[in-house]
């Protein structure tokens, strides 16, 4: 190789190390440019949080539907003070209830629901937990 040959061919390259060095400082513009308006670490949880609970109402929806068709129950069995209770609380349920929450095939989200009926019956007083009272306080 003659000078000449090797000093084009360095041209060359430092002409593409130039280019290049362009390129980095452009697209490292851009990415400092686009950081500020990505979201925050609490705005991803939070839409992941809510993402996850509307899926998982949804799902509830699906395996324990309003539609279900029950015997209607005399007022004076409302109260009862033997019987099931709901798993992890001391809230008295119907054998139905614990049906319905066995039929959740997610073990924390079958926790979650019970954990929500028995706040709800705990705030309305609620003695016995029917499937009616069930259906409306299981939803989120």
């Amino acid at each position: 190789m003659t000078d000449a040959n090797v000093d084009a061919r360095l041209a060359a390259l430092e002409s593409r190390l130039g280019r290049l060095e362009q390129l980095l400082a452009a697209v490292n513009d851009k990415l400092d440019r686009a950081a500020p308006t990505a979201p925050s670490i609490e705005e991803t949880q939070r839409g992941i949080q809510a993402w996850v609970t509307e899926y998982v109402s949804l799902r509830l929806q699906q395996l324990v539907p309003e539609t279900c068709e029950h015997p209607e129950r005399e007022a004076d069995q409302s109260i009862v003070a033997e019987g099931p209770v709901l798993p992890g609380t001391r809230i008295r349920c119907t054998d139905e209830v614990i049906h319905r929450l066995g039929r959740i095939p997610i073990p924390f989200v079958r926790q979650m629901v019970a954990e929500k009926v028995a706040e709800t019956a705990r705030a309305e007083k609620v003695g016995l937990v029917d499937v009616l009272f069930f259906e409306r306080a299981a939803t989120f």
